[in-house]
């Protein structure tokens, strides 16, 4: 599925403003001396082994459990060989162990934590619970477990530490990746037909890399202690293999006649501890930051109220989007809330299709369960959902990835979250493509820069190479059409494609957006707040109000609708002839709570014309004599009215006669 989106961030791997973050970190005092510090540990890991290997294995018979001397600083052990070089050569292998302990734990750990990305929500909840009980044991304890589970020796060191800094790392990148996942871009690329893993690797971790290498880094300090620890209680590193732990556990039986045979390797601890640690926190401080889809079920309809499911004859023109009966509902702390009710409409090939209401009316989620793109818990029913004459209700993703990938495009309304800030605009463009329609690297680039001149983007080879942050508001709403153009869209989604724009930059994206609808025959399906927007670029309108289509008329006729709300609507829309004195209009009332669904029309509160009947029973969608639908048990009144002066008066008529 081909996805349009507007919206930038700065990116994280810019060249020179990720040389400027990392330039701050060694430019303040703590990460100058962290920095030093954590380099010299690392060389000395390096260069001790060749420096003080002989003289740290050479055994002296008669320098046993010397105390400290010009030949040896810090004293012998009991065997005669100097205890200062096998301090300095155990660097290297207490260093090696923990950020060997430390990269399991960061694999692990981002593997546990992406799990609702890799596996879906219900598998990945299981993994979270996990995650959840495993933290809540402290960290030394589950080491001890896994080190008696894994065996004693270094290398069931090295796993029980990785797995139990595991689920604390998981927790970190399961959060980081909840935030970025419900952004437009990452919506984009599975609109795109990417699968998960590489949404994964291409979307998401690239966003979250920072704090996870701060994290990793502080983490690398903590591992060296808990190795230490393990080694000091006999359960790390065995002889003849030594560490720090090795030594300190070695030279505490004497540390009352000999205390600089503990003193030294226990100094090593804590200054190498000290180097990760601190160099972690100073990149933090330096960078600024602190420490899928569900399947569409089919509906039966069943029950008196319920229009049955229509079959098109074979004869009967096939449209784009095809959708009956549609309802998304999701789980609410007292009972099943049901935000869109009993949606049903078709776009036809080469139609324009506005759709209108106030915010929380159901647009936008109408338009995500079309695209596939609620998640669990969300539960999306329909008694059709067809999408190029293809039933999206049948079949798994994989099966609708390539239908959706090259005839579906999306245009989400977030400026600041459509595009991965991370990747150039050409890549971007060009995944989709790659994806589905099997170009090289080189080619889909070459296609992208076409697109993006089709859309026109001026000098699209250069602008190609350059990152969202780059690009003005209008230029990335430019890129992202051109991106639904990658393929061969039979039908655009623009959710609110116009609201972070100006004017100016509006009619131009709208005047694009007519012009490939034109010249390509595709259907437009535009959801906007703003009544004239729609009213002129569409051919037809659908007004929806708490959840479901309360009116479906033509475009040149919504000022004569038939629905109280429609009315309402389109007098709140300023005009030339607007009385400057007077206050402007507005609907009385607010919208519906999704989970306090009135009984009858929902409506009724606010509607000037409501009865009895209205607060009772819910009138439903039915066809009128000039091929619209409304539901109203009133259509014909407002029909009527020629102001909605004349509708209040009616209203207060009827008031006073009750």
């Amino acid at each position: 599925m081909t996805t349009v989106a507007p919206g930038a961030l700065v990116p994280l791997t810019d060249a020179p403003a990720a040389r400027g973050r990392w330039g701050s970190v060694l430019r303040t005092p703590v990460g100058i001396g962290a920095g030093v510090l954590l380099a010299a540990v690392l060389v000395l890991a390096v260069v001790a082994p060749f420096v003080w290997g002989d003289q740290a294995e050479a055994v002296d018979t008669d320098a046993i459990l010397q105390g400290s001397s010009a030949a040896h600083l810090v004293g012998t052990d009991n065997l005669g060989r100097d205890l200062f070089a096998r301090t300095m050569v155990a660097t290297g292998l207490s260093v090696r162990l923990a950020l060997t302990a430390t990269l399991l734990t960061v694999v692990l750990g981002m593997l546990l934590g992406a799990a609702p990305l890799l596996l879906g929500r219900r598998a990945g909840r299981l993994v979270t619970a996990g995650i959840d009980i495993a933290v809540a044991f402290p960290g030394l304890l589950l080491a001890l477990f896994f080190a008696i589970v894994f065996g004693v020796g270094a290398t069931g060191a090295v796993l029980a530490i990785g797995v139990a800094g595991a689920p604390v790392f998981a927790r970190l990148t399961s959060t980081l990746a909840a935030g970025v996942a419900s952004r437009d871009y990452v919506l984009a690329a599975r609109v795109a037909g990417v699968g998960r893993f590489r949404v994964l690797l291409r979307h998401v971790l690239p966003n979250i890399a920072e704090p996870l290498v701060v994290n990793a880094t502080i983490g690398a300090g903590g591992a060296l202690l808990a190795f230490a620890g393990l080694s000091f209680l006999g359960l790390g590193v065995q002889a003849p293999d030594y560490d720090w732990g090795r030594l300190l556990q070695d030279g505490l039986s004497g540390i009352y006649r000999h205390p600089e045979a503990a003193l030294a390797p226990g100094l090593a601890i804590v200054v190498a501890g000290l180097a990760f640690n601190l160099f972690g926190e100073a990149v933090a401080k330096g960078i600024g930051l602190t420490s899928a889809t569900g399947p569409v079920r089919r509906r039966r309809t069943t029950g008196a109220d319920e229009q049955p499911v229509t079959e098109r004859g074979p004869g009967a023109e096939q449209p784009v989007l095809d959708v009956e009966d549609l309802s998304v509902a999701f789980p609410g702390a007292h009972g099943t809330v049901r935000p869109v009710r009993g949606v049903t409409f078709s776009v036809g090939r080469g139609e324009a299709v506005g759709v209108v209401g106030e915010s929380g009316s159901g647009k936008s989620l109408t338009a995500l369960a079309v695209a596939r793109l609620v998640e669990a818990p969300g539960e999306v029913t329909a008694a059709r959902l067809d999408f190029r004459g293809t039933d999206l209700r049948a079949g798994g993703e994989r099966a609708h990835r390539r239908l959706l990938g090259t005839g579906f495009a999306m245009v989400f309304q977030d400026p600041m979250t459509s595009l991965n800030p991370t990747r150039r605009i050409g890549s971007q463009l060009a995944e989709g493509a790659r994806r589905h329609q099997g170009l090289s690297r080189a080619a889909g680039l070459a296609r992208a820069v076409d697109r993006l001149r089709s859309v026109r983007v001026p000098e699209p080879e250069r602008r190609a190479r350059q990152y969202p942050h780059e690009f003005s508001g209008g230029m990335r709403q430019r890129a992202m059409i051109g991106m639904g153009l990658m393929g061969e869209p039979a039908l655009i989604v623009a959710d609110e494609p116009t609201t972070a724009l100006d004017v100016t930059v509006q009619r131009s994206v709208l005047d694009l957006l007519a012009a490939i609808r034109r010249s390509d025959d595709v259907a437009l399906l535009l959801i906007s707040h703003d009544v004239a927007v729609v009213r002129e670029v569409c051919d037809r309108v659908l007004v929806m109000y708490a959840g479901r289509i309360v009116e479906d008329l033509p475009a040149d006729r919504l000022a004569a609708g038939r629905h109280p709300y429609t009315r309402a609507l389109v007098a709140t829309v300023p005009d030339m002839a607007v009385d400057l004195d007077a206050p402007l209009p507005v609907i009385p009332g607010r919208p519906v709570d999704p989970s306090a669904q009135p009984p009858g029309c929902a409506y009724a509160a606010r509607c000037p014309l409501a009865s009895d009947r209205c607060r009772a029973e819910d009138p439903p969608l039915v066809a009128d004599a000039d091929g619209g639908r409304v539901a109203c048990w009133h259509a014909d009144e407002v029909a009527a009215g020629a102001a909605d002066g004349e509708l209040a008066a009616a209203g207060a008529a009827r008031e006073e006669v009750a």
